[in-house]
């Protein structure tokens, strides 16, 4: 593992709190929109329990199919709203909090090692999973498991949009509910930005090392892309398992007197049980596909727009932008 500056290898000091929070969101806006929809397979996938009843389990391509027929297009982008509402304070939390925790875990040199990398990236992940990520998730999941038309207006369903959806979680099951899974949560995000921050960073040393030219500045928008898409893939490999067992969770209400470890400890009793092993790997197709790309945009836009802000010297003072 390579070993990099916390100033960067051309000098720069770590972005802003407002840098982050612009193209940090900007980015999320922009992965959301592109990647909702698989968003919505996979948890359609991870929530079926088709082979616990003899029949053949539905596949990527037919469960989009049959959302679509049922629901309209529209039907793909439930729980859309949520998203769009976290998606700003997550990508600030996560870029903000990386930055900061990197240079907490510094040397005394001011060298970020590979392990320093590695465990910035899972705390960022832990800290937006507990400040956003797991009560936006709750929201968006009960909105993506309702299978009612958005094509017939007699087909009412029980949660109108992610306001709606959250008012009535809360006020029936209390702002615990909001929280179902947050341990769960926090590993799957933990994981995930260790070894999605870890393989990026190792990626772009690396094609910065192979091109010279690239040392002193940002690399072309296809590579960033490139590498984003690949260290992307790497954390739903790493994690599918808990993810499913943490939409399982997420997705239903407490039963009276049971505790979070004994839900999640029937969940994944009665999934082997029922389902097989396989079951724990439901909608990894669709994760792949919809974090992979997902890291590829939000990677390539934040780098752009970092690039555009601190290139213009934009900066925040007295609560104004001043350029």
């Amino acid at each position: 593992m390579s070993a990099k500056s916390v100033k960067g290898p051309n000098g720069k000091k770590p972005s802003s709190v407002a840098t982050n929070l612009i193209a940090g969101g900007g980015a999320g806006m922009m992965e959301a929109l592109a990647c909702h929809p698989l968003d919505t397979i996979k948890v359609r996938m991870q929530l079926s329990r088709r082979k616990a009843r003899g029949v053949k389990p539905r596949g990527f391509y037919t469960t989009g199919k049959e959302i679509v027929k049922r629901e309209t297009p529209l039907g793909l982008y439930k729980g859309l709203g949520a998203v769009l509402t976290g998606i700003v304070p997550k990508m600030a939390i996560r870029f903000t909090s990386y930055e900061w925790y990197k240079q907490l875990l510094a040397n005394k040199d001011g060298i970020v090692t590979g392990r320093a990398t590695f465990f910035a990236g899972l705390a960022a992940g832990v800290t937006e999973a507990v400040f956003v990520v797991t009560p936006m998730e709750v929201v968006k999941i009960r909105l993506q498991a309702q299978h009612h038309s958005l094509a017939d207006p007699l087909d009412i369903p029980q949660y109108r949009n992610a306001p709606h959806a959250a008012y009535t979680v809360l006020k029936e099951e209390g702002f615990g509910a909001l929280y179902r899974g947050v341990s769960l949560t926090a590993l799957r995000q933990g994981t995930n930005q260790a070894v999605n921050f870890s393989a990026y960073t190792e990626f772009k040393q690396l094609l910065q090392d192979w091109q010279p030219r690239y040392h002193d500045k940002e690399l072309p928008s296809y590579q960033t892309a490139f590498i984003g898409l690949v260290s992307g893939a790497m954390g739903p490999l790493s994690n599918a398992p808990i993810d499913t067992i943490k939409t399982r969770l997420q997705k239903t209400p407490a039963e009276p007197g049971q505790t979070a470890f004994s839900r999640v400890k029937t969940i994944t009793s009665d999934m082997f049980k029922q389902e097989g092993s396989k079951a724990f790997y439901k909608g990894i197709t669709p994760r792949i596909m919809r974090v992979a790309p997902g890291q590829a945009v939000t990677f390539t836009v934040y780098e752009y727009l970092k690039g555009w802000l601190e290139s213009t010297n934009l900066a925040v003072v007295g609560g104004k932008y001043e350029e």
